[in-house]
């Protein structure tokens, strides 16, 4: 894969925030993750680097031409296309248009008001309001539950009538400098048992991304597993996620590394070591299929702890504050996400450069392409 030019990207997102976003990603197990909102192709690999395409940055940043956008947009505001022509992942052009002006173009709003968090740890915003409201708590073990486009918390975007629906473009602003969001699929989440050490098994699963053949949009590889405090903080008790089984992309059983819990873990924050937003798998796995089996080495006395799956669509890191920054991926063919029907969509904050609670305000554009 080609390697955009690291100049240019510093140049257009800025070294701090490029810096933050390559960390993120450091053990990754499956293929590069897209960077939703950079011109191009351009995604970040497990070992920190980018790979793809990239045109800009070589006299402006992402603020330089916002600002030439905004110029332009107030110049000629009355020429414009209507916005749903925002569109990518289609044969041409004249295709995405006719798609969008057919009636299969969607819009969904969002206003997440985040929780304060930890420096270098990653934060949920399942449950954040306003808009959608707080996602609901997932069903205890052993079932959980397998969330939907339905569920609450969802941005709850419709299925296509026919087609494949794809995410084509966002206009999002960020009160906070540096902080990212990840876009992901929630598919499935357990409701632990707290203040035991017995194993508990989960038998529910997920609805999507079960497919073994490594070659299918629907493939388990990039399914990535993350533990949540949910809406009680932890007792101050050391304690780690210990002998937590799963099913892997090929359908058999592996152990879960021991992951080091958070002695008082807050709200919201992953109870996760700093510096990671996914657990880690067996050597050579590149997905979770299924939770089947969870456990704590201590005794937690209260608190509340979700053991959560997700499939990642791509980050969004925000070049400027309090400004609606325009994603426009109707050049980027080969980059615009596939959205799956009955997906649940939601935002994580890989670790967070300031403990500020942050508030993410915008809309998610979405084509069904035939």
């Amino acid at each position: 894969m080609m390697t955009p030019h690291s100049g240019r990207l510093e140049r257009w997102l800025g070294k701090e925030r490029l810096e933050q976003i390559g960390q993120s990603t450091r053990g990754w197990y499956w293929k590069p993750i897209p960077l939703l909102d950079v011109p191009g192709a351009v995604a970040v690999s497990g070992d920190g680097d980018f790979v793809g395409t990239f045109d800009r940055g070589g006299y402006y940043s992402a603020a330089d031409a916002l600002e030439d956008a905004l110029l332009q947009e107030a110049k000629h505001w009355r020429a414009r296309h209507d916005r749903l022509t925002f569109m990518a992942g289609f044969t041409s052009i004249s295709d995405a248009l006719a798609r969008a002006s057919g009636g299969n173009g969607q819009m969904r709003k969002f206003n997440k008001v985040g929780s304060t968090g930890v420096v270098g740890a990653t934060s949920s915003m399942w449950r954040s309001g306003l808009q959608p409201p707080a996602g609901a708590t997932p069903g205890a073990a052993p079932g959980g539950t397998a969330f939907t486009n339905a569920s609450t918390g969802a941005l709850g975007q419709a299925n296509p009538v026919s087609g494949t629906l794809h995410l084509v473009g966002a206009d999002v602003s960020a009160n906070v400098v540096n902080n990212s969001l990840l876009l992901y699929d929630l598919i499935f989440g357990c409701n632990k048992t707290m203040n035991s050490t017995a194993t508990e098994a989960v038998t529910g699963v997920p609805t999507r991304y079960q497919n073994g053949t490594a070659t299918a949009d629907d493939y388990i590889g990039g399914n990535f597993l993350f533990i949540q405090v949910g809406g009680t903080a932890l007792a101050a008790t050391a304690h780690n996620w210990t002998v937590c089984l799963y099913l892997d992309q090929a359908s058999a059983s592996s152990t879960l590394p021991s992951l080091v819990g958070n002695s008082a873990g807050i709200v919201d924050r992953l109870d996760h070591p700093v510096q990671q937003w996914f657990a880690p798998l067996e050597s050579g796995d590149v997905g979770i299929k299924a939770l089947t089996q969870m456990q704590a080495s201590a005794l937690v006395a209260t608190g509340v702890i979700w053991f959560m799956i997700g499939h990642p669509l791509g980050f969004m890191a925000f070049p400027v504050i309090n400004s609606l920054f325009p994603f426009d991926w109707l050049t980027n063919r080969n980059q615009a996400p596939r959205v799956f029907d009955n997906a649940c969509l939601a935002f994580l904050e890989p670790l967070k450069p300031a403990t500020g609670a942050a508030t993410y305000t915008g809309a998610v554009w979405l084509t069904s392409a035939a």
